[in-house]
């Protein structure tokens, strides 16, 4: 019998996917963002998914629709108040920063084997309003539980994951367990990173090299600015392990539009190479300048995220607005929506819904459909828990456990 997976926070689905790819079932998920719980359906069909604030789902409302016990449950609470990318990061008065305790809310009512959580690492120095630090808390409230629990900061390149991405995990066993993490898989080679090692020590024996950047995505459909669909052939063929493995079977390739950049940003982009941003242009005539609320542009640059990446290198995090933070390695251009999935693993056959860029909610405001302010596709994939990572983490726990009794 396949381990039954529960999802709370499922976002577009990326950690479900690995769990799913390591043998698991998944039975069902909550999510209170439209796109990304169509997302999720579209590539989990038979998971029956919640639409709404966790919140609003009561003990009953939920055993009526989970027919059957799940045995794990999995979830990243919404990162944004933990996160380092905002000015706020750990605040305790944020709402958002109060969701944990609905997962340990699910774990009452079910009582699975196992329960895993990820998050950002900052998640690890936060606090409540009344000041204590979260992680204490959720080890805490699961050890009354009944259960085992373990946390570590994982790197999500140590398994086979082409970025430079830390998260945070919890693992709440019942059964105690020899190894709750998994070991790595793979190394960053010495050439596409800044440090020095030793390829001969055991610490790397066995392990095989993570794909860099442009090994994740070079064969992919060679597309400019404002080309690309939402369907297309691919061209080329694959090139390396990683990109069969993305591939599959998949004869059709999703989500590969690139972004409708102005002539003027395009030249932007021309003048920066590996490692710079916006901001090292030299061109006076070409930098970005701020503006005021009037309009009025300022003297001062204005100094984007935009850096282009480095092909012989692991990407940097992809986020929840990587569709503004990076630009291709070679097109002067922005990365699309499947650039970025292959950089956080999703196969090519994990079809992501919604529109592919932000609609301006100020738009949605004066429209009076403030209300559709849903994730778009770049920031479903960013948000996601990378899949071969929760792939390895699902694969370590179900060797552990015994889920047939």
């Amino acid at each position: 019998m396949k381990p039954r997976v529960f999802d709370v926070f499922s976002g577009a689905g990326g950690f479900s996917l690995g769990f799913e790819m390591a043998g698991c079932e998944v039975i069902a998920a909550i999510e209170h963002d439209k796109w990304a719980a169509d997302t999720f359906s579209f590539n989990h069909p038979k998971a029956k998914m919640m639409l709404g604030d966790i919140e609003s789902f009561d003990e009953e409302y939920l055993k009526k629709n989970i027919s059957v016990k799940p045995d794990i449950i999995i979830g990243g609470p919404p990162c944004q108040g933990f996160s380092v990318c905002v000015k706020d990061a750990c605040d305790p008065k944020d709402p958002r920063n109060s969701l944990f305790v609905e997962f340990i809310r699910m774990g009452k009512i079910f009582n699975p084997k196992v329960m895993v959580m990820e998050n950002v690492p900052n998640i690890a120095k936060a606090k409540t309003q009344s000041g204590e630090r979260v992680v204490d808390i959720l080890k805490s409230e699961f050890e009354k539980l009944g259960y085992n629990v373990y946390q570590d900061i994982l790197t999500a390149s140590d398994y086979g994951v082409p970025q430079m991405r830390q998260r945070f995990v919890l693992i709440a066993s019942k059964q105690e367990l020899k190894n709750p993490f998994p070991k790595k898989t793979h190394y960053v080679d010495a050439d596409s990173n800044e440090g020095q090692m030793n390829l001969f020590s055991s610490e790397y024996c066995g392990l095989k090299k993570c794909p860099t950047l442009w090994e994740a995505i070079s064969d992919l459909p060679d597309i400019e600015a404002r080309e690309g669909a939402e369907e297309m052939n691919y061209t080329n063929e694959p090139e390396n392990e990683y990109q069969r493995w993305c591939r599959g079977e998949e004869k059709i390739l999703h989500n590969h539009l690139a972004m409708k950049h102005t002539k003027r940003l395009v030249e932007r982009f021309s003048k920066m190479t590996w490692g710079q941003s916006v901001s090292d242009i030299t061109e006076d005539r070409l930098k970005q300048r701020k503006r005021n609320g009037n309009g009025e542009v300022s003297d001062k640059p204005y100094d984007q995220n935009n850096r282009r990446m480095h092909p012989d290198k692991i990407c940097h995090t992809i986020t929840a607005t990587f569709y503004g933070n990076f630009v291709h390695p070679y097109k002067n251009r922005n990365f699309t929506a499947r650039e970025g999935a292959r950089i956080q693993s999703f196969p090519d056959n994990y079809v992501f819904c919604g529109k592919p860029t932000v609609v301006s909610k100020k738009l949605l405001l004066k429209e009076g459909r403030d209300g559709e302010a849903y994730l778009c596709q770049y920031s479903q994939i960013g948000k996601a828990g990378p899949p071969l990572m929760a792939k390895c983490i699902a694969e370590n726990i179900i060797k552990q456990i015994n889920f047939e009794k």
